[in-house]
């Protein structure tokens, strides 16, 4: 993704279009494990960092990527009018539901153009952008460590980045909360591990039976 954003900086630089690269002050890694917010909650009092982001609280997004924006496009309104494309696909629709989504300065071009993700994907792939092949690893090319990730794309992360699933781990040994809801990410490769074994053996992995199986083998495992 980063030797992407070089090659898009480069085309608009060549084009005299101005590109600007935001941050935020601090990195992910320090707001998981170093924050120390107000805390609420008194049985997390004295812990350090957010942790993991979660479906209900995804802090990642709002503290890394839009306040940053916010602040950055609040100090261009004070001279100019911003109008904001905004990169929805005409397969998210839903999207524009939100309350966040509908200011009245936003144009959204592919929603315009009937363009779905699947369009734009062939049309980046058609014009030499293919990301390294990450999309035909991964539905969606989000931050590698999210643990909004779906299971299938877990799974491809294990199988295929060892030395990022072991940064993983490290990362929840760190913390206190669980990587997902129903699996800590030990647990999870116990499942892929398991997994593979019960594909060698010419059995299934989709059943009543296999989750039988794994709830026992998460059990000795833990003892």
């Amino acid at each position: 993704m980063v030797e992407h954003i070089n090659r898009l900086e480069a085309i608009f630089t060549d084009a005299g279009i101005k590109f600007t690269r935001l941050k935020s002050e601090h990195s992910f890694e320090w707001y998981m494990f170093d924050y120390s917010p107000k805390r609420r909650n008194p049985a997390l009092q004295g812990l350090k960092g957010q942790s993991w982001p979660s479906h209900n609280i995804r802090w990642c997004t709002t503290e890394l990527k839009n306040m940053v924006v916010n602040a950055y496009f609040s100090d261009l309104r004070k001279k100019y009018t911003v109008i904001q494309l905004i990169g929805f696909a005409a397969d998210e629709q839903y999207r524009l539901k939100r309350e966040a989504n509908q200011n009245p300065n936003h144009r959204h071009p592919l929603m315009d153009w009937g363009w779905t993700e699947a369009d734009c994907l062939k049309y980046c792939y058609a014009h030499g952008f293919d990301w390294g092949g990450l999309y035909e690893i991964f539905h969606r090319v989000s931050c590698w460590c999210c643990p909004l990730k779906s299971l299938p794309e877990l799974r491809n992360l294990w199988k295929q980045f060892p030395d990022l699933w072991e940064r993983l781990k490290n990362m929840e040994h760190r913390t206190y909360r669980k990587f997902l809801k129903n699996y800590t990410v030990d647990q999870l490769e116990i499942r892929f591990q398991f997994e593979e074994e019960r594909l060698a053996a010419g059995l299934p992995i989709n059943t009543r039976e296999f989750h039988q199986a794994l709830k026992e083998k998460l059990k000795e495992c833990n003892q």
